[in-house]
Order: C-alpha cells, then sequence, then structure tokens
C-alpha cells in the first residue's frame, strides 16, 4: 500500500510539473512577455516558499553557514532562474512537446559533467543510449518543423530550451552536493527563495512595475496556476513521494513527463501529435531510461573513474 501511495504521489507530480509549459504557452496568447510572466509566477509562488524554507528549517534545524548561502545563491541563479527564464522564452518558439523532451535529455548532461567534474568513465551502453536519445531529438524536430515550418524559429527555442537543460543538470549536480546536509525541501524551497528575487529584480531592471498590473486576469490566472500546480505542489509531491518508494522508482514513474506534455499539448492546445513526435519520443524515453538505469544505479554513469579503469 506504502509502495502504491508512493507511486501515485510521483505520478502526480510529473503530471504537475508537465502542465508548466502548457501554462505558459496558454497565457502567451494573451501578449504577456517571458519576463513579466516569469515575475508573475515566483510573485505567487515567494510565499509558499518562505513558509516552506522557516518550517523545514524547524524540522531539521541545521545552521546555515556562508559556503551553504553561497552555494544557495550559485543554485538559485543558475539553476532555477537562469534555466527558468531560458525555458520561458524558448517556449515562444517551439511546441509544448518539444520542449518537455528536450528537458529530459538533462541525464546525458549529467553524464558528461560527470566525466569533467569527478572523472567518470561513460560505459558502452551508456554511449548508445545517449546517442538514441539524441536522435529521437532530431525525430521530434522535424515534427515541429513540418506543422510549423519556421526552421530558424524551430532552432532559436531549441537551442534556448537546451541551455535551460544544461543549466538544470548543473544544479542537479551541485545539488547532490548538498541535499544531504540540508534536506530535500529545504535545500529547494531556499533555492526557489533565490531565484524568485532574481526574477523580480530582473523584471524591476527591464520593466516599469506597473506593466504587471495591466494584463488580463487570464494571465493572472496561469500564473497562479504555475506557481501552486507546477511550482510548489510538485516539490512536495516528490519530496513525500521519495520518502516512501526511494529516489530510482520516483525517477522511472517522472519519465511520464514528457509523454504528459504532448498529451496535455493536444488537450489544451490543439498541438497535433504525429508519427514523428510518437516515434522521437520512444527514442527520448527509451534513451534516457537506459542512461539512467545503467547497472542499476541513479548515478548516470558506468561506476568507474578513469583512475580506476
Amino acid at each position: 500500500m506504502m509502495i502504491n501511495r508512493g507511486v501515485l504521489l510521483a505520478f502526480l507530480a510529473s503530471a504537475a510539473f508537465s502542465m508548466k509549459a502548457i501554462f505558459v504557452k496558454l497565457a502567451y496568447l494573451y501578449g504577456v512577455d517571458a519576463i513579466t510572466l516569469l515575475a508573475l509566477r515566483m510573485a505567487f509562488a515567494l510565499p509558499i516558499l518562505m513558509a516552506a524554507a522557516w518550517w523545514s528549517g524547524r524540522v531539521a534545524p541545521t545552521r546555515l553557514t556562508r559556503k551553504d548561502w553561497m552555494s544557495l545563491l550559485f543554485l538559485g541563479v543558475v539553476g532555477y532562474y537562469l534555466s527558468s527564464i531560458l525555458d520561458f522564452m524558448g517556449l515562444q518558439y517551439i511546441t509544448a512537446g518539444l520542449e518537455r523532451l528536450i528537458l529530459f535529455l538533462y541525464p546525458t548532461v549529467v553524464v558528461i559533467l560527470s566525466v569533467v567534474l569527478f572523472g567518470h568513465a561513460i560505459g558502452k551502453r551508456t554511449l548508445i543510449a545517449m546517442a538514441v536519445s539524441y536522435a529521437g531529438i532530431g525525430i521530434a524536430f522535424l515534427h515541429d518543423v513540418r506543422f510549423t515550418g519556421n526552421q530558424a524559429d524551430i532552432m532559436i527555442g531549441s537551442t534556448l530550451v537546451f541551455l535551460c537543460m544544461i543549466t538544470y543538470a548543473i544544479y542537479l549536480v551541485a545539488n547532490g552536493q548538498l541535499v544531504g546536509r540540508l534536506g530535500a525541501i529545504r535545500l529547494a524551497a531556499w533555492a526557489s527563495i533565490v531565484s524568485a528575487m532574481a526574477c523580480l529584480i530582473h523584471f524591476l531592471a527591464v520593466d516599469p512595475v506597473v506593466s504587471a498590473f495591466q494584463q488580463p486576469w487570464q494571465v493572472y490566472a496561469y500564473a497562479g496556476a504555475m506557481a501552486a500546480i507546477s511550482t510548489v505542489l510538485p516539490v512536495f509531491l516528490t519530496a513525500k513521494a521519495i520518502q516512501l518508494v526511494g529516489a530510482s522508482k520516483v525517477s522511472i514513474v517522472g519519465s511520464i513527463g514528457p509523454v504528459a506534455t504532448i498529451f496535455f499539448g493536444w488537450l489544451f492546445l490543439g498541438e497535433i501529435i504525429s508519427i514523428e513526435q510518437v516515434v522521437g519520443a520512444a527514442f527520448v524515453l527509451c534513451g534516457v531510461m537506459l542512461v539512467s538505469s545503467a547497472r542499476g544505479k541513479p548515478a548516470f554513469y558506468a561506476g568507474k573513474t578513469r583512475r580506476n579503469a
């Protein structure tokens, strides 16, 4: 029963996070720009994140050192703020389905970072899996070209989301060095608070404050939905799911994310599902799952360092 509950929570977390791209695309229909929409999302989420940081600090009262604060600053700015703004900008050019497939490649970049930073060797199975994943993105890219006809825009959008995925992978690698000390919820809450503050500072620097109050009510509704459903809720659902069934099973269940986004894109945005998208998604999912489960380890690499190979 505990396993079923944990799997259900992981499924709901992945589905909720997958709705983010849908909310962004729906809000864009009303003429809002990326930084204003992101600032509204973070403004709505900030009070809940601050409450979560306060609560998690009382539950696990580990004193934050200066090094911890510097790490949180890095994680919040690079892993959340920069990643989010690149993602929102990319969604101005490509479909929600292609965006989610590109983001799902993050384990392949974690592999590369593990090689560069920690000297881990990549196994043959992992190399093949990475090739399959990127072949899938190429096939899914053809879907967007065929149905939008604007290759230049798709290249721009795909590049922005790919850079977003790289910053997210950097966040995960850095996160792994800190999560054991601070705990998942406390770390995510504080990194999100830093990100929210960076987004609001960016917004104030480039836009008059009054523009945030001149949006159609639908923009506020979608920004609020993003804050509640696709920002705060997945953090708590994922943390609880990991507690119940472990990170490996949660990661496996999370693979439904791209499929859910493709389905939601069809349901709410009218995006067409083509054979290229289905085949591309299948390649990406298979490749990433192989990378993530290499030798049954969630570390995304073969397991030997160069020094021991």
